[in-house]
């Protein structure tokens, strides 16, 4: 039960926008070692879905924007990766 009290108490401290782009980040940087490229775009398209789902009642509107910047550079690096 530790670890879920740690993790509760850290999340309260931050809106659902920021934590959903610390986990943006995290699962970026976890798929960086596998060196795909279509990995990493699939990732961005998935997030930028997810943030533009988000309603805005729970994470400010910049984070909308910030879904629509993913779902754009998403294809883009997914259509450029070679493997």
């Amino acid at each position: 039960m530790l670890p879920l009290q740690v993790i509760d108490s850290f999340l309260l401290n931050y809106n659902v926008g920021q934590a959903l782009l610390l986990g943006f980040v995290v699962t970026t940087l976890g798929a960086l070692p596998l060196k795909s490229q279509k990995i990493v775009a699939i990732n961005t398209v998935l997030f930028g879905v997810i943030f533009m789902l988000t309603p805005q009642s729970i994470a400010a509107a910049h984070y909308l924007f910030l879904g629509l910047a993913l779902l754009i550079v998403g294809p883009l690096l997914y259509v450029t990766a070679n493997k």
